[in-house]
């Protein structure tokens, strides 16, 4: 008997991706047309070919840019996986203090991204905020708004707090999903919570720690209005990220063709990185 698969259902879901394919095709089509042509108004076009991508790529103020966005990211992502996953660890797997840890955890996820900067903008105030006084009263010379170091600081101490709970979370979830009987197998054979570790939950857990590791990636990579509210991109370009200095083309000085050619190359870099990630993570899985 030969079974006949229904795809019927694929209709209910087409709308979705007409709705999707217009909200981004839009966009991208108007960012492409604008990369290549030079306005001067009036809704009038020049063809300008590649001049907006080499004006980029050779700039330095890109490549500053882009270096102070990849050592942001990396050190965010160096810092929150792994503390993500100690505190997963750490949290219990059954009892009422289950669902009091977990909503703890996702609390930080639940305020909106400017309210973060907000908050952290007063408490990071060398005067008057409770952490600045804090440091400052240690003999720390401490003002996130002078001095790059302590912008900074205040910076990736801001996104750790904000967004390790995500990390805790997936990889809470890849704990609790894995069988009793693989704990129950290392308990017979007298193993080690460093071996229990090491070759039955971080195996597990390679696939939710991808995940992990591509959504803290990419949205650290795309930072922009935590880090607006916070230092708006000083003291001087200090903390000044490609997001930033994109809106800075685009808005402060509506430099459209290298605003829009900028955004092509910021969207190719977290594409190819994202794809980098990706492969190094899965390599070896289906051998």
């Amino acid at each position: 008997m030969t079974k006949v698969q229904n795809n019927r259902a694929w209709f209910f879901v087409l709308p979705v991706f007409a709705l999707v394919a217009f909200n981004a095709l839009i966009p991208l089509m108007t960012v492409v047309n604008y990369s290549i042509q030079e306005t001067f108004g009036n809704n009038e076009f020049f063809w300008a070919g590649s001049r907006w991508f080499e004006d980029i790529l050779r700039s330095e103020r890109f490549h500053a840019a882009l270096l102070r966005q990849i050592v942001f990211t990396g050190i965010v992502l160096l810092i929150q996986v792994p503390l993500g996953l100690g505190i997963a660890l750490c949290m219990p797997k059954k009892g009422p203090w289950v669902s009091v840890c977990l909503v703890l955890m996702s609390l930080p996820l639940l305020i909106p991204w400017n309210v973060v900067g907000s908050m952290w903008n007063i408490m990071a105030l060398p005067d008057i905020g409770l952490l600045g006084k804090a440091i400052n009263s240690l003999g720390i010379n401490y003002n996130y708004t002078r001095q790059p170091f302590s912008a900074w600081f205040t910076l990736i101490l801001m996104d750790v707090w904000h967004w390790t709970s995500l990390v805790v979370l997936l990889c809470y979830a890849g704990l609790v999903s894995i069988p009793d009987a693989y704990y129950q197998a290392a308990k017979i054979d007298g193993a080690r919570p460093w071996a229990v570790f090491r070759y039955i939950q971080l195996p597990k857990l390679k696939h939710v720690l991808t995940i992990a590791i591509l959504l803290r990636f990419m949205d650290s990579f795309m930072i922009y209005t935590e880090v607006v509210v916070l230092t708006g991109g000083g003291p001087g370009n200090a903390t000044t990220f490609l997001s930033i200095d994109l809106v800075k083309y685009a808005l402060g000085q509506f430099d459209l063709g290298h605003a829009a050619a900028m955004s092509i190359i910021y969207f190719l870099i977290i594409l190819f990185l994202s794809w980098l990630f990706y492969t190094l993570m899965m390599k070896n899985e289906n051998t």
